[in-house]
């Protein structure tokens, strides 16, 4: 009794952790899809945000950490910072081009989707009926978002954007799809901190963008007094939602954690409704269920 009393309490506080961090994760990329205007530098000044805020966490780590750096960790977070580094641009873009109740749900949801593909070419694994099912329900759930139907008095413009924001979420997904697996190898079969490996990485990706971002040192200082809040918003809750589901995974199974860490996606599709005031609300937002039910299977499959 007292044993399954603790697991409960454990999974409670675990779930607590992750439904936070849904909260912050849709509400950092509501922050990014307010950036219409040098995508790529609003990227960079947030990653380098991120990057300085996790130095001095960084360092208490390797103070604490009884293992000895090695250099497979700076192997291993500069793959992770290219990974990264593709997905803060793309999903810009993406922001850039179409609707937060488009890109997010797709992109969210066929990040899990492409995952579960790569395990099963790659190595070999067989997801079962249940594994299946949600592999369906996800796509059915982004063709929902992404359909015309009910809009037969839309302009050239809106198909064009719809169409672009569904390219753009697929492409985001492609890229969660990758830095996921490195992700879960990096701290699991090679053994990284999973704060240094998170730290370092951010480290990694603020430098591999420098050159480009200060190139034009006038954009980046407009982005600068323009939309100073949107980049500490990103910067500083970006990172911390990530660590609140790693310290999730931690205490709880992954069967627990993985569902729950996408409400976030319904999150998104409503504040783009009460918030941006993005159209075919109904319809985005039934999509985006479809979408949180069929990741929900891939986790319990």
């Amino acid at each position: 009794m007292r044993g399954k009393r603790e697991r409960s309490v454990v999974n409670v506080t675990a779930l607590s952790f992750v439904i936070v961090a849904a909260v912050i994760h849709a509400g950092w990329n509501l922050a990014a899809k307010r950036i219409r205007r040098g995508g790529a530098r609003f990227v960079w000044a947030y990653y380098s945000f991120s990057a300085v805020l996790l130095i001095p966490v960084m360092a208490v780590s390797l103070v604490v950490e009884p293992q000895r750096p090695q250099w497979t960790w700076l192997l291993a977070a500069a793959v992770t910072a290219v990974f990264h580094v593709t997905y803060g641009v793309v999903l810009q873009r993406g922001y850039a081009v179409g609707d937060l109740s488009v890109v997010y749900p797709v992109a969210r949801g066929t990040g899990p989707l492409i995952s579960v593909l790569a395990a099963v070419v790659l190595l070999g694994e067989r997801p079962g009926v249940l594994g299946l099912v949600g592999a369906f329900l996800v796509v059915a759930g982004v063709l929902v978002i992404g359909s015309g139907r009910g809009q037969a008095h839309a302009d050239e413009a809106a198909r064009i954007a719809r169409r672009k924001g569904v390219l753009y979420g697929l492409l985001t997904g492609l890229t969660i799809a990758a830095y996921t697996l490195w992700d879960a190898h990096s701290v699991t079969g090679l053994g990284v901190p999973p704060i240094i490996y998170f730290g370092t990485g951010a480290i990694v990706q603020s430098l591999l963008m420098a050159p480009y971002a200060l190139k034009d040192r006038e954009e980046v200082s407009w982005l600068w007094r323009e939309h100073k809040r949107e980049i500490l918003i990103v910067g500083l809750f970006s990172p911390f939602a990530y660590l609140l589901v790693l310290y999730a995974l931690q205490i709880a199974p992954v069967s627990l954690v993985a569902p729950a860490r996408e409400l976030s996606i319904v999150l998104g599709g409503v504040a783009a409704w009460l918030v941006l005031g993005e159209s075919n609300a109904a319809r985005r937002l039934v999509g985006s269920a479809v979408v949180l039910a069929g990741i929900t299977a891939i986790a319990m499959a």
